[in-house]
């Protein structure tokens, strides 16, 4: 048996101005052949979790394609079509295959095709014919579109957010394509596309109001017959159609039970729909609470969320924090203009920065304030516990810390890094104990990173790029009416999955 694997990762941030290029993905990840084995084998990503189980079943696995970058602004036509072309090609010359496990994120958005992932999943499934099982993962925050159901035979989407479990989501596509090719299953998936967007405020899985809507879905599992379910939270800052959350269920070749369960989980989300708008906190609210609290408190600054695609360099809370001369407090922020200022001045030296609020007029101004240069470090640093992202390998790029009269810490940094790992900090040689205030860039992604120092989170509701307050976008694709931007009837559409036949 010889599966392929393929992998086309974006999470596309369609309201930021800079596009995403091919050089962002060659930056990143953009490799072949043996190469993605050599790339992914020993992360916590779900392309480890189908080299493991693959070889565990004596399954040969044949690593063909794989891109991926950090989340930011649409990609460019130029940049979709070289990576489309050369994973065709690379699928072309690997030879006849009796499987598929393909990893798209769900998310992607070119300037045309919109819907990505629905594209170059088209095109897999024409180049291998409707013989040939696919199945595929992604991330909950897709944005599922029909032409992504209807060209694979089963898909699952990561359990957990933050994602901690993309290594094991991978391991069950594998031993689900297994089963197939070997003609024990034949999956049969339905998903609902309700007109509901889940505020992403309200996304961590792990606590209401996402954590009883799980608990449903695991009992789903234990109905005889049941392959796979999968609850998409979507992306609200890919301004597509498809926007929205979404209900996947896989049966073994039942259908209609198939699309009952996914309606049945779908009448869920909307007799709850109430609970997944989400409640917004201000700076100046956030920094009371912060400031009451048993330390350190991390306040996660959800319109600067790198890991939905935003620059890094918001100042908003940093503002705030200066304002108020304290408490001691840390902020990364994204300013390779002011790395190289404060490397000129060298350790010790004092200088006044402008801090921050480069990109765009939409995450606040520049800090500008006197600082001293504490260090400058490489930047790279590792992750080895299951982490958000599933990332491993981390480049900040130069990297130098720098502290106000008050106690401000600031790391600045050559290069964009999500907030994945609390080895960020720690890798300067800072002891984030040491805090009263921690400030990250995201809304959910951090919090398994924090949770070991920080026992209280605060999701602050800043402007930017990534607000979580749907309102303040000016959505052009999207479907009309959308929860919770309107009001919505009780109804949605049902989509069928693949329907090959194999022999």
């Amino acid at each position: 048996m010889r599966v392929g694997i393929i992998a086309l990762q974006h999470e596309s941030n369609t309201f930021i101005a800079t596009p995403t290029r091919l050089d962002d993905f060659e930056r990143d990840v953009l490799v072949t052949g043996a190469d993605v084995r050599r790339r992914f084998a020993d992360t916590h990503h779900e392309l480890s979790g189908f080299f493991a189980e693959l070889d565990q079943a004596g399954v040969e696995p044949v690593p063909i394609f794989a891109a991926r970058t950090l989340p930011g602004g649409t990609i460019t036509v130029e940049a979709y079509e070289h990576l489309l072309g050369r994973m065709l090609a690379e699928l072309d010359r690997a030879g006849p295959l009796d499987g598929l496990l393909v990893a798209p994120h769900g998310a992607a958005v070119c300037v045309s095709p919109r819907d990505v992932d629905g594209h170059w999943l088209g095109q897999v499934r024409s180049r291998v014919g409707p013989a040939v099982p696919i199945v595929c993962t992604i991330d909950p925050h897709a944005n599922v579109s029909a032409s992504m159901i209807r060209a694979c035979d089963a898909t699952l989407a990561y359990r957990t957010n933050p994602h901690l479990d993309q290594r094991e989501c991978g391991t069950e596509a594998a031993r689900l394509l297994i089963a197939t090719v070997r003609g024990e299953v034949r999956p049969t998936q339905v998903a609902a596309l309700p007109p509901l967007a889940i505020n992403i405020e309200a996304q961590q899985t792990d606590i209401p109001p996402c954590r009883p809507m799980y608990e449903q879905a695991d009992q789903q599992l234990e109905s005889a017959g049941v392959l796979s379910n999968s609850i998409v939270l979507g992306f609200p800052y890919a301004d597509v159609e498809e926007m929205g959350s979404a209900m996947i269920t896989v049966t073994d070749d039942d259908r209609d039970l198939a699309a009952r369960l996914a309606d049945e989980m779908t009448q869920y989300l909307f007799d709850h729909r109430d609970d997944f708008v989400g409640r917004f906190i201000d700076i100046e609210a956030a920094l009371d609470q912060a400031e009451r609290a048993v330390g350190p408190v991390c306040l996660l600054d959800m319109g600067d969320n790198v890991g939905g695609g935003s620059p890094a360099d918001g100042t908003l809370i940093a503002h705030a924090i200066h304002a108020r001369r304290g408490p001691r407090a840390f902020v990364a922020l994204c300013d390779p203009e002011a790395v190289a200022l404060a490397i000129d001045a060298g350790v010790g030296g004092r200088l006044e920065l402008a801090l921050g609020g480069k990109t765009d007029d939409r995450h606040g101004p520049p800090l500008k304030a006197q600082v001293v240069v504490r260090s400058v470090h490489e930047g790279r640093f590792t992750e080895e516990q299951a982490r958000h992202g599933g990332q491993r390998e981390f480049d900040m790029g130069t990297t130098v810390l720098v502290e106000t009269a008050h106690g401000l810490t600031v790391q600045l940094t050559s290069r964009r890094v999500a907030p994945f790992s609390l080895n960020q900090i720690t890798s300067c040689g800072l002891e984030p104990r040491s805090f009263q205030i921690l400030v990250a860039k995201g809304v959910n992604a951090p919090v398994a990173a924090y949770a070991p120092v920080c026992r209280t989170f605060i999701r602050v509701n800043t402007p930017g790029t990534t607000a979580a307050d749907m309102h303040r976008f000016d959505y052009a694709f999207r479907r009309r009416p959308l929860f919770p931007l309107e009001a919505i009837p009780r109804q949605w559409s049902i989509v069928h999955g693949h329907a090959g036949c194999r022999a």
